[in-house]
């Protein structure tokens, strides 16, 4: 029987990132699922999904639900207005939060579990939202999607979720924009950059604590302030909160350039990360870890950490270090030092990166749906 699916989008920010680039990733690949999708997305959003996924339904959300306060009242109250409207089979909440009251069976994604692990990371109203809502979706959800192993083991520790209603589903990478750039593309990105016949040392995220970057910029420091032509330190994506990162790059010494383009176009991101001689993702722990499959999709040589989800993507593809500035510096010195390492790192790094398919990620999507039709909705469960 072929399962019709409302997927609530109304949560994707206009700047991507997080749960927008994965509904933006996953919904053209459910589209291609022995699934009836309808998707409900904020109306900056319609015009995208419906190019995005033809195979969809794709309806607004109301227009003053935008804020984050209306957007989680509209959820309570409307989604399962909508979903009984749209006699859908089973509704999909892809951002932690669901519905509490609804007459068909929800699944949930949790995309990590570092507002328990990690609660220091956060802001303290927001880690106790999401510690609070994954609790809920551990009591109601009818179905749990979550990207890696390690989430699914620290999400049944910590939030008391039912091992035997989660299903793992790893992210894929686009693989149409993630892929070794061209001669050309990365003497353009280059010049965005200001770093013509330069070197860099790339990072990609948004700047906020969980990323560690006050403690790579130090590393960077420490591993590059003797070399004669010593890279730069590109520093890309939203500006996010850590307020300790304007203090470390401040205190970077004279000679050493650090620069901070913000988001740059999707289509700069292969050239920004293939291009770079290192690049360095010392996050304290990730439900996943997207930017440093993408990475690795491009071709580059990779330094993370080994914390909660990060060697599931990297496995032997990349080098590890901690995330102390001291560590981040000798991994940094070992890469810069050795060429032929770099290249072979960028190699096994792409061969890697091909097993992880948005379509196999739709796939396990699918099962969740089926599990949780067969569950119902939380009220009709004993």
């Amino acid at each position: 029987m072929t399962l019709r699916v409302l997927v609530d989008a109304t949560a994707v920010p206009v700047a991507r990132g997080g749960v927008g680039r994965y509904l933006d990733d996953l919904l053209p690949a459910l589209g291609r699922q022995d699934v009836d999708l309808v998707v409900v997305a904020q109306a900056h959003d319609v015009a995208s999904f419906v190019a995005a996924v033809p195979a969809a339904e794709v309806v607004p959300a109301p227009a003053w639900a935008t804020r984050p306060p209306a957007r989680l009242a509209w959820e309570q109250v409307g989604l399962p207005l909508l979903a009984r409207r749209l006699r859908v089979d089973v509704l999909h909440s892809p951002h932690y939060t669901m519905p509490l009251v609804v007459g068909v069976p929800v699944v949930v994604t949790l995309h990590d579990a570092t507002f328990f692990t990690d609660p220091a990371v956060h802001s303290p109203v927001k880690a106790r939202f999401f510690r609070t809502a994954t609790r809920i979706a551990a009591r109601l959800a009818a179905g749990l999607v979550v990207p890696s192993e390690a989430t699914a083991r620290e999400v049944a520790r910590e939030g008391g979720v039912d091992p035997a209603r989660t299903i793992v589903a790893p992210h894929g990478v686009d693989r149409t924009v993630f892929h070794p750039p061209t001669p050309e593309d990365l003497d353009r990105v280059a010049l965005t950059l200001g770093l013509q016949g330069r070197t860099w040392i790339a990072f990609l995220g948004t700047i906020e604590p969980r990323k560690n970057v006050p403690a790579l910029v130090r590393g960077w420091v420490r591993a590059v302030q003797d070399l004669p032509e010593p890279p730069a330190l590109v520093l890309a994506g939203g500006a996010g909160w850590d307020t300790a990162v304007d203090p470390a790059v401040a205190g970077v010494p004279a000679g050493l350039t650090v620069v901070r383009p913000g988001y740059l176009p999707l289509g700069d991101l292969p050239a920004l990360l293939a291009g770079a001689d290192v690049v360095a993702y010392p996050s304290l722990g990730e439900g996943f870890g997207l930017p440093v499959l993408e990475a690795m999709a491009c071709g580059a040589a990779v330094l993370t950490t080994d914390r909660l989800a990060l060697p599931e993507v990297g496995g032997d593809a990349v080098v590890y270090c901690g995330t102390d500035e001291h560590s981040i510096a000798a991994g940094l010195n070992g890469l810069l030092s050795d060429a032929p390492v770099r290249r072979a790192l960028g190699a096994a790094a792409q061969e890697r990166a091909a097993s992880f398919t948005w379509d196999r990620a739709a796939g396990q999507h699918l099962a969740a749906y089926r599990q949780a039709a067969t569950r119902g909705p939380w009220w009709r469960r004993t």
